[in-house]
């Protein structure tokens, strides 16, 4: 049975090399079907939520996660932190009942312009993402350094060590994976 992934970028771009990492995760990871989640969603308004409940385009995220096998977040670093895009994606996230991420395998990984490549965006990730419970995949950091020259013309890294790394990132996510369609 074909592995479902779902993407979350944390960039918005036209041709975002965060976008263009979980492309290339999602063909590492061999014989997947990847959906790209649209993180293009209002702010979150408190009053909104109550007069009007989750935007369709929440509760479409929350059910893609929900039926998703794996999920793939990657993010860039804007001053030393996740993107705001993200972080309202998760914060409207939070506010579903349904709990999507409990237990869904994660891999998290970055792609930035400077040279540590979004460790500390990494970081608070993993931090923001603790109250859902998600299985994060251990294996190799996966942060791409100056990745506006991380990848070709059709999307794939021009580095061994990089495709190296995130071969091993998507083996743990699968090996994840296997062990939540086992419970």
């Amino acid at each position: 049975m074909t592995d479902t992934l779902l993407g979350l970028s944390g960039s918005l771009r036209k041709g975002a090399t965060n976008t263009k990492l979980i492309h290339e995760a999602a063909r590492l990871f061999e014989g997947a079907v990847l959906t790209m989640a649209n993180l293009n969603i209002p702010l979150y308004d408190g009053d909104e939520e109550a007069a009007h409940g989750l935007p369709t385009t929440v509760d479409t995220l929350v059910a893609q996660i929900r039926n998703a096998d794996g999920v793939l977040i990657s993010t860039p670093e804007y001053n030393s932190a996740i993107t705001g895009v993200l972080k309202n994606a998760l914060d409207w996230i939070s506010r579903s009942s349904e709990m999507p991420w409990l237990n869904k395998p994660v891999a998290v990984m970055s792609a930035a312009a400077g040279r540590a490549g979004g460790v500390r965006a990494q970081t608070m990730l993993r931090s923001c993402m603790v109250p859902f419970r998600v299985r994060i995949a251990t294996g190799p950091e996966v942060a791409i350094a100056d990745s506006g020259n991380a990848f070709d013309e059709t999307g794939q890294f021009v580095s061994d060590r990089n495709v190296i790394a995130l071969t091993s990132l998507m083996q743990a996510l699968r090996a994840d994976i296997d062990l939540t369609k086992g419970d």
